[in-house]
């Protein structure tokens, strides 16, 4: 069985460690965790891993956040992998520092990636991991904010979390969404 993690964010060095792209550094993670890694392909960088007998494929969307949509629909079809195998990985500033919320569908909360993609896709019906940037802006600084940097202080939640996220990932693909949300709600 195959399974389609998108993780979003942004392509470019200046991007780089940026809030909005913790879904990139959770891609990162899961590859390092099962030694896959990354090449250029259309619309995204892909990594192809195996855990416990299921084949992950995990994307980098090399189109730019706000159009997220068009690799997620292009990589489901190109390797015809249902939708209820799709988990989108973004960042979410309606959520406090670290908090992970797994979800099986949903609005976009405003976050222009899943807008894209629930577009794109024409459902909204379909898992997301949402990992909490907090809030701790300027009224109006929310651009700023989301494409700023990592705090010091803000970097070993970032990678304890980044970790639990790579655990519900593994189990999202072994258990589906809602053995994995119950499971990690009791947490």
């Amino acid at each position: 069985m195959k399974y389609l993690i998108a993780c979003l964010g942004n392509i470019g060095a200046e991007y780089d460690n940026t809030r909005h792209n913790i879904g990139f550094k959770i891609a990162d993670r899961l590859a390092k965790d099962l030694e896959g890694s990354f090449t250029t392909n259309r619309l995204a960088q892909t990594s192809e891993m195996k855990y416990k007998g299921k084949t992950l494929l995990v994307i980098k969307p090399t189109t730019y956040m706000n159009l997220s949509g068009k690799a997620v629909k292009y990589w489901l079809q190109q390797e015809k992998i249902p939708m209820e195998n799709l988990l989108v990985v973004n960042d979410d500033i309606a959520l406090p520092l670290g908090t992970l919320r797994l979800r099986k569908q949903g609005a976009d909360g405003g976050h222009n990636g899943l807008t894209d993609i629930i577009e794109k896709l024409g459902t909204n019906v379909f898992c997301r991991l949402r990992f909490g940037l907090g809030d701790d802006f300027p009224r109006g600084r929310q651009v700023d904010f989301v494409l700023g940097q990592w705090k010091p202080s803000e970097e070993p939640i970032v990678d304890q979390k980044c970790d639990e996220a790579v655990e519900i990932i593994m189990g999202f693909v072994t258990q589906g969404p809602d053995r994995t949300m119950n499971q990690f709600n009791k947490k």
